[in-house]
């Protein structure tokens, strides 16, 4: 890719962090009485457009979009961003294999912002049409479609598709040219493992359960994870502090909201140094999940106020922020 074009792009994307919240306006939400107190600020710093109003999922899908627009217009090379809809297609996938299996309709749980858009997905499972699917996703669609109409077990249906998820960022970062994607790849799987361990371990799963749902990956042994969380919460802890991820630790004694907290922090933490590559998708990507990460944070600051939460309890899961 012609480093020029990045250039141009980069230079753009510079523009823009300037325009990105800051953990002082974090703390100017956090210390607003109520949502329309939250809005107005928002208001003030460009959040949502003349049709959005007070509309706080408007508000909110507007910024998203806002974000992707940016990308699109700017990026030389937009399959570089294909990744970071892997969630999105995995759960249109899960979604459709449920409406299918039960019968229960829903179209407000389908995403059509990425590869495979909601009527579709639910079209290939309606007609079995998994070749039609990229990847990986093939022979996980069918196990997983086979499993729910046999097992009628949800919860392995999830597990199915989940993993394959993993397994296709996995693939994804060892493709990589740009060394963010393989950093966001690495970053997102482990990560993806250790929630895993945690859940696993406060709910007495089988090692055999952990094994099917956790995806390789080169910074976690994941036998030796699944293993560890078998022995108990303590065993978890002791094998994490032998790894790169350490630093959990402590938030995941704190409390559950704190350790998801610190897993967010630790990607934004992850992609920084990629701020200062002027000449590769780097900065692109990295502002892309700082826009990600931002308004998920305004989400869970809106939804606090929302229900009349301690600004207390609303602080201890608000996450770091890129600028």
């Amino acid at each position: 890719m012609n480093e020029l074009e990045y250039t141009y792009a980069v230079a753009r994307i510079r523009a823009l962090e300037a325009s990105l919240l800051t953990d002082s306006v974090i703390d100017q939400l956090l210390a607003c009485k109520d949502e329309a107190q939250c809005l107005g600020l928002l208001s003030e710093k460009g959040w949502g457009n003349a049709e959005t109003e007070n509309d706080v999922e408007a508000i909110l899908n507007c910024e998203e979009e806002k974000t992707w627009q940016v990308i699109q217009e700017v990026s030389p090379d937009l399959t570089v961003f294909d990744v970071m809809s892997y969630p999105k297609l995995y759960h249109n996938l899960k979604a459709a294999i449920k409406e299918v299996c039960t019968e229960v309709t829903n179209e407000k749980i389908f995403y059509d912002d990425c590869e495979i858009p909601g009527k579709e997905m639910l079209s290939i499972v309606e007609n079995k049409a998994f070749e039609r699917l990229p990847g990986n996703m093939e022979a996980a669609a069918k196990e997983a479609y086979e499993t729910l109409l046999q097992t009628r077990d949800g919860q392995l249906c999830d597990v199915i598709v989940d993993r394959a998820a993993l397994e296709a960022i996995t693939q994804a970062g060892h493709d990589a040219k740009d060394e963010i994607i393989r950093v966001y790849a690495e970053s997102t799987v482990a990560l993806a493992n250790i929630k895993i361990a945690v859940r696993c371990q406060k709910t007495g799963k089988s090692l055999e359960f952990m094994k099917r749902a956790m995806a390789p990956c080169e910074s976690i042994n994941v036998e030796q994870l699944a293993k560890a969380a078998l022995s108990g919460a303590d065993a978890l802890r002791e094998y994490l502090k032998e790894t790169v991820y350490a630093d959990g630790v402590e938030a995941l004694e704190e409390s559950p909201s704190a350790f998801e907290r610190w897993c967010d922090n630790r990607m934004i933490e992850a992609i920084k140094p990629q701020k200062y590559n002027a000449f590769s998708a780097g900065p692109l990507v990295a502002y892309l999940l700082a826009r990600q990460n931002e308004i998920k944070t305004v989400r869970m600051i809106l939804t606090g106020k929302q229900n009349g939460f301690p600004d207390e309890m609303i602080r201890e899961r608000i996450r770091e922020m890129y600028v």
